[in-house]
């Protein structure tokens, strides 16, 4: 009897899984969606609008409209400016080409204030010597989704020119470099590696923006760096929900993450949230799983990876899922 109730108990949660699997595989977004930005206000977005490619053209002919804002544990409160071409600025600041470089990229309707910039900042500045360089590429996250959408491209190569031309000024070497990207930023980070020939030691994609991403070939992938993560936590919805780059992790599943109760804002931001606390704490670890069906289900049981982490030299493949708390530090 225990055994045939363990075996009903077990088909009913497979059988309420589908659907869920079903999201992941059809990624069909309607027309007219409402995206968050950073404060929770809800945008209407017309997903067949079309872009401002004269906004999308200044900003490829000028990658000096990224800014560079430069914190070491020197300065951690107010940011030091850095420009592209201006050796001074960087000879200047406090930047030292000995210490690793954490570059963090925000989403959508951000800027250098939103999350996960101060977050994450404090979390790489409260562990170890580090340059942390928050990008902000506001004037085109402020314009209409699809315009932000079509931009990426050109927001990324900037500063993967950027990076080239700090490894010139001052031998800051590639593999001591770690770019994080929330959202739409993490499409942006992407496409920055890839400027640099995937160069780069880490790439971190905190939940991927989903909208237009599915089937582009600017999004994220697995070339951008020498080790390419991901950590889904809104996926279908606000993030992509299937993996896409060499490690995939799926944080409770990598749709609906515990304490988040009505808003998607919560899992798509749980992303950052989760990275932080790995940087800081590292006590989150996944069990790599066979299929997605597997991550749904919560039936892995294969060897473990780390989520997260600062480390520049982490190595890894395949698809994770990771269980956590709901409250800091999960």
């Amino acid at each position: 009897m225990k055994v045939f109730f363990l075996v009903l108990v077990a088909t009913v949660y497979i059988a309420s899984a589908l659907p869920v699997e079903e999201q992941r595989q059809k990624h069909v977004y309607s027309r007219f969606i409402e995206i968050p930005d950073d404060e929770g206000n809800m945008h209407l977005v017309d997903l067949e609008a079309e872009p401002d490619m004269a906004a999308i053209e200044e900003h490829t002919r000028n990658p000096n409209n990224n800014v560079y804002l430069l914190y070491t544990r020197r300065n951690q409160i107010f940011s030091q400016t850095l420009v592209m071409n201006d050796e001074n600025s960087i000879i200047n600041s406090n930047f030292n080409p000995n210490d690793p470089t954490i570059v963090i990229v925000h989403g959508w309707i951000s800027s250098r204030e939103s999350e996960p910039n101060p977050t994450v900042r404090s979390a790489f500045l409260s562990t170890s010597e580090v340059n942390v360089i928050s990008v902000e590429w506001r004037e085109l996250a402020f314009s209409d989704y699809v315009t932000a959408v079509n931009g990426v491209p050109a927001v990324g190569r900037g500063i993967g020119q950027f990076l080239i031309f700090l490894n010139r000024v001052t031998g800051a070497r590639f593999d001591q470099m770690h770019l994080v990207g929330f959202s739409l930023g993490a499409h942006v980070v992407g496409n920055a590696g890839r400027e640099t020939g995937g160069r780069v030691a880490r790439v971190t994609g905190l939940d991927p923006s989903g909208p237009l991403w599915n089937y582009n070939n600017e999004r994220l992938n697995a070339d951008d760096g020498v080790y390419v993560e991901a950590i889904h936590t809104d996926g279908g919805v606000l993030g992509i929900g299937l993996p896409i780059v060499q490690v995939d992790f799926f944080p409770n599943g990598g749709f609906y993450q515990p304490g988040c109760l009505v808003t998607t804002r919560c899992n798509h931001d749980r992303a950052w949230e989760l990275f932080a606390v790995s940087v800081t704490h590292g006590h989150l670890f996944g069990r790599r799983c066979l299929t997605m069906l597997q991550v749904t289900t919560d039936l892995c049981t294969s060897d473990t990876l780390q989520l997260g982490n600062d480390n520049l030299r982490k190595t890894g493949s395949g698809m994770y899922r990771v269980n956590t708390g709901s409250r800091h530090p999960f």
